[in-house]
């Protein structure tokens, strides 16, 4: 192995010299594997420094967790759970927690009625009888929708015309 000497010269062990131009440095210590690394390789010896004092702490909380990791691998995790044995071919969802929907902004816009005076009232008849109505009895006829009760078609002229309706016949016709 090499060996450091105090001069420049380093006394390698098969007998040769070799020049290092850097003095190792007071108090360095040579690493044995380096000086045969160096030897193979034909390169002159690395001086290493002293080692730092390491820090502990660290290094001991790391080793008790790597430990307790460990033993819960080794022996299990504390609780164990035991599971329910089915006796019933069906499986049954069990009831979980039902949020109910907060939505951030409304996903639809409040909607007027859609059932109102101009869906009730459809069309005005203008046929000859009709016409003759009209004239004769002072009575207007509408085609009106099929769902229209005979409150909602008394509301729906009430507002459209302005008129005071004294009665109301309806006909299903085809």
């Amino acid at each position: 192995s090499a060996r450091v000497s105090s001069g420049p010269w380093l006394s390698l062990s098969s007998g040769f010299f070799a020049w290092n131009p850097m003095p190792p440095k007071k108090g360095a210590k040579t690493n044995p594997a380096a000086a045969e690394a160096a030897k193979i390789a034909g390169k002159k010896e690395v001086a290493t420094k002293k080692a730092a004092p390491a820090k502990r702490a660290p290094v001991k909380k790391a080793v008790e967790k790597a430990e307790k990791a460990a033993k819960a691998v080794t022996k299990g995790a504390a609780i164990k759970r035991t599971r329910k044995i089915h006796t019933s071919v069906q499986f049954h969802r069990p009831h979980t927690l039902r949020v109910a929907r907060n939505p951030k902004y409304p996903r639809t816009i409040s909607q007027r009625s859609k059932f109102d005076e101009y869906r009730i009232l459809r069309v005005p008849l203008t046929t000859e009888s009709s016409m003759k109505l009209i004239e004769d009895n002072n009575t207007l006829s509408f085609l009106v929708d099929l769902r229209a009760s005979k409150r909602n078609i008394r509301d729906a002229i009430k507002k459209m015309h302005k008129v005071k309706v004294s009665q109301i016949n309806t006909i299903v016709r085809p």
